[in-house]
């Protein structure tokens, strides 16, 4: 194959189910995907194969689904009626976690991504309710409508997993406010980069996902408190790289990475580990 393996955002999710897929087939899996490798198929495999160390930095996105199916499921044990799920890709969630039938989970994403999705879960029976969506959410119309939608049952947990990094500070800006706004979500869930996170991908993959019209573009010097103008609060902080500790699945050569951190200052290693992290927000 020449050229980029990603034609575009919508190809980044048939990447990251491979990861998943990996992840569920090993022994000592922190988690079980059985639809993950059907739905990231040829062209997930592909680009895990052509990306530099492509199929050895599975661990964030590993990590970034554990936790956030530990975050989901807290959630609607504390009260969640409605999951909004953006940008869900080849997210299936909704039929792999022990989700409790009354719930109300919105797949939205693209029409064409929705249609896929569907398609390749045929004769696939949900754990709880759900709806798919197709929207374009650059469509402020079209957004707040969905979003209206979301409100009428609530409480509502929103999820961005994998979207923001592709966006405008500009486009987080304004779904921020109609996710507090609109939605009225109670929980935002989201992964968060750090521009010192983005340089460091640009370095390794920021070529090919250019070529694809895929290229990362947020990463807040200011962290969370970039969306507290539009109504939100942290509630909690993961690092991805504390987590990847905790369930281990840490990236290769850990020993260096340790001995570095050790002999870095205090601010240092607190700016190490808000580089990269899972964040529940609330609504304030």
């Amino acid at each position: 194959m020449t050229g980029t393996p990603i034609r575009n955002v919508s190809d980044t999710a048939a990447w990251v189910a491979i990861y998943r897929a990996m992840e569920s087939e090993r022994p000592d899996a922190i988690f079980h995907d059985p639809f993950a490798r059907r739905l990231g198929g040829e062209r997930g495999e592909t680009i895990v194969r052509t990306l530099p160390r492509g199929a050895s930095m599975s661990w964030p996105m590993v990590v970034r689904t554990a936790v956030m199916d530990e975050i989901i499921l807290r959630c609607v044990r504390e009260g969640a009626m409605t999951v909004l799920n953006l940008a869900a890709g080849l997210d299936a969630r909704a039929y792999r976690l022990d989700l409790p039938p009354t719930l109300r989970w919105m797949h939205v994403d693209l029409p064409e991504s929705v249609d896929d999705f569907r398609q390749q879960m045929t004769g696939e029976t949900p754990r709880c309710s759900v709806e798919f969506i197709g929207a374009d959410l650059r469509d402020a119309s079209v957004r707040r409508d969905v979003f209206a939608r979301a409100a009428a049952n609530g409480p509502v947990l929103a999820i961005t997993e994998g979207l923001l990094v592709y966006l405008e500070p500009a486009q987080v800006a304004e779904l921020a406010a109609d996710l507090h706004d609109v939605a009225r979500a109670r929980w935002w869930l989201t992964d968060l980069a750090s521009p010192r996170l983005l340089k460091m991908l640009e370095r390794r993959w920021q070529p090919q996902l250019k070529a694809g019209n895929a290229p990362f573009r947020f990463g807040p010097a200011e962290g969370t408190a970039f969306f507290a103008p539009f109504g939100w609060r942290e509630q909690e902080f993961r690092s991805t790289w504390d987590e990847a500790l905790r369930l281990r699945r840490s990236p290769p050569n850990m020993w260096l990475w340790k001995l570095l951190d050790a002999l870095q200052p205090a601010r240092k290693r607190r700016e190490m580990r808000r580089m990269s992290g899972i964040v529940l927000m609330q609504s304030a």
